[in-house]
């Protein structure tokens, strides 16, 4: 990025950006089994490939809010557009919105409680 663009930066495709998550996952995976970490201990509390997409998406909106962590009120309107851009997200989305698995250590709804 140039000096003379001020604008928001723009994502790459949906496509490469749940290539890159599932990289990442990938890599997680390895990692905690190379540490000894039984798969059925750690696999479910793992975020789906579309979740951690939506999770990097709102990291940015972070980053460009000046690292400011959101409200709850701003989380849930930072989620709801980032289904809106890509419909495709809409089920992660509110996956990540409800309360069917609070016990995801990564979710932001348990996170946002926890402060």
């Amino acid at each position: 990025m140039t000096a003379n663009d001020q604008g928001p930066r723009r994502r790459a495709s949906l496509e490469l950006l749940r290539a890159e998550a599932s990289d990442e996952l990938a890599v997680l995976i390895h990692e905690r089994l190379r540490g000894g970490e039984d798969p059925w201990d750690f696999m479910e509390d793992l975020p789906s490939v579309d979740e951690l997409v939506v999770l990097t998406l709102r990291a940015e909106n972070i980053a460009e809010n000046g690292g400011v962590r959101p409200n709850r009120s701003r989380n849930y309107r930072v989620l709801r557009q980032i289904a809106l851009d890509h419909p495709a997200l809409t089920r992660a989305v509110w996956r990540i919105l409800g309360d069917e698995e609070p016990h995801r250590r990564w979710d932001a709804s348990v996170r946002l409680d926890a402060s």
